[in-house]
Parts: C-alpha cells; structure tokens; sequence
C-alpha cells in the first residue's frame, strides 16, 4: 500500500471516528461525567479533527519523491492519534492518571510527522 493511499484511509477514518466520538462525547458521556472530563474529551476530538485533515493533505499532496517521508509522515500522525487522543479519551472516561504520561508522546509523533510533511513540500 502506497503512503498516499494509507494516509487517505487513515485520514478518512480518523474523520468518521471524529464525528461518532464527538456525538457519543456530547450525547452520551456529557450527562455522566463532569466538566473537566468534557474538557479533556472535547481536546481530544478537535485535535483528532485537525489531524485527519493533515492525514487527507499528505494523500492528496503531489506525487513524486519522498517516500519515506510520506511514510514517516503518515505514521506519525497515526501513531499521534493513537497516543494523543486515545489518552485524552481514556483519561475522560476516569483511566488512571499515569495514562496522562503517554499523552506528550503523542504530541511529539505528531511534531515527527507535521515535520516529516514539511520536508515532503520542500522536497516537491
């Protein structure tokens, strides 16, 4: 599978899941939890939201060159998602709170990858 076409699936699925969680978080979670937790779970979506939209840029960027740092890329902000915002979810629906720990490493997949997107532009 071409990194392109990971990015667009990942990309387009980070979306969908964008929406079902936000739904679920505003329906469902909002009568059960606190504010904060509402806090936390709404950080999460939104930067879920941005990050599929930079899964679809990295699909739809120019072909050419870069590979691997398409893939580096893709992964990363994959890897983001996972450790960023599944963090932040687990955290609002009451996870221990060394599950906050893992949360920075999300951000830092997510610098990789917003970087490793840079040097893909650069390079076209």
């Amino acid at each position: 599978m071409t990194s392109q076409r990971f990015a667009g699936i990942a990309g387009a699925t980070a979306g969908f899941l964008t929406v079902l969680l936000g739904a679920f978080g505003a329906h469902a979670l909002a009568p059960r939890v606190d504010a904060h937790a509402m806090e936390v779970w709404h950080t999460a979506t939104l930067y879920q939201g941005l990050h599929a939209l930079a899964l679809l840029t990295l699909a739809q960027a120019a072909p050419g060159g870069a590979q691997r740092l398409r893939r580096v890329s893709a992964w990363g902000f994959v890897v983001g998602l996972v450790l960023f915002c599944g963090s932040l979810y687990a955290l609002a629906l009451d996870a221990p709170r060394w599950v906050g720990m893992i949360t920075p490493l999300g951000g830092l997949a997510w610098l990789i990858a917003w970087s490793a997107l840079a040097a893909v532009h650069w390079r076209n």
